[in-house]
């Protein structure tokens, strides 16, 4: 049994009605965290056109469990006179710790100049920001090298770490290239042994625990971490310490 606060960088509030994934309430989830070991869900909410919109689910997750909610913010490109404000509103007023962007809704890779006033925004604050990643032309991860060469303020995490097999490796690759690179762990597209292998090639530090929730079953997902051949360090580090390290949570 591994004693370590466990938080988990990856969930979804809302609902995504057209996949057919049922959304979860904030009481919903708070039982399955329960049931999974979980003791904070990072949220965004990327299942509506208006971001404004999802930004106010997720703090209305928040707001009914403050202590086990870690808000994120979405915005999209699509509307660039509302992405600044949006912004704003997030981390001025919600209080809202990283930013989710989601390139596949938006149909342009992730550094395609559309998201430049985004990540200026954000390089400036030192903001976090967690995009998919995966070995296709939008997100391939290393997209996200060339960004955090020229935005070094950002601290870009990949979630899903590429998904696939040849994903992980440029994932790898990715994190190697500089300090302001993490892995995100939750996929459906992994092989056996992927949690050795981010942990061997990026190193421990460098490697968060997320779910994916709803559309993902967090006991599964945590349990690639648990039982993974690794030390123990290794796996209070992925499941939470280093989430609590770069967001500045107390443990």
């Amino acid at each position: 049994m591994i004693e370590t606060p466990v938080i988990d960088f990856h969930a979804h509030s809302g609902k995504w009605t057209s996949s057919g994934v049922p959304g979860g309430t904030p009481d919903h989830f708070v039982q399955v965290m329960d049931a999974a070991g979980v003791d904070k869900l990072s949220v965004n909410c990327i299942f509506y056109g208006d971001a404004r919109r999802g930004n106010d689910v997720t703090a209305s997750y928040v707001h009914a469990y403050p202590d086990r909610f870690i808000g994120v913010g979405y915005v999209t490109p699509r509307y660039p006179s509302e992405a600044i404000p949006e912004l704003e509103r997030c981390f001025n007023q919600l209080g809202f710790r990283f930013l989710k962007v989601y390139p596949v809704y938006y149909g342009k890779p992730l550094d395609d100049p559309d998201f430049d006033p985004i990540y200026e925004w954000c390089d400036e604050r030192g903001i976090i920001i967690m995009s998919h990643s995966q070995y296709e032309h939008k997100t391939r991860p290393f997209r996200f090298a060339r960004l955090a060469e020229r935005y070094r303020n950002i601290t870009w995490v990949l979630a899903h770490s590429g998904n696939t097999m040849e994903g992980q490796v440029e994932a790898v690759e990715a994190a190697n290239s500089g300090p302001n690179l993490y892995l995100e762990t939750c996929t459906s597209m992994a092989e056996h042994g992927t949690i050795e292998f981010l942990v061997e090639g990026a190193g421990e530090d460098k490697v968060l625990y997320g779910s994916d929730l709803p559309i993902l079953d967090a006991r599964y997902q945590l349990g690639r971490v648990v039982t993974a051949d690794i030390s123990d360090e290794a796996k209070r580090k992925i499941l939470g310490l280093n989430a609590i390290r770069i967001l500045g949570l107390d443990e």
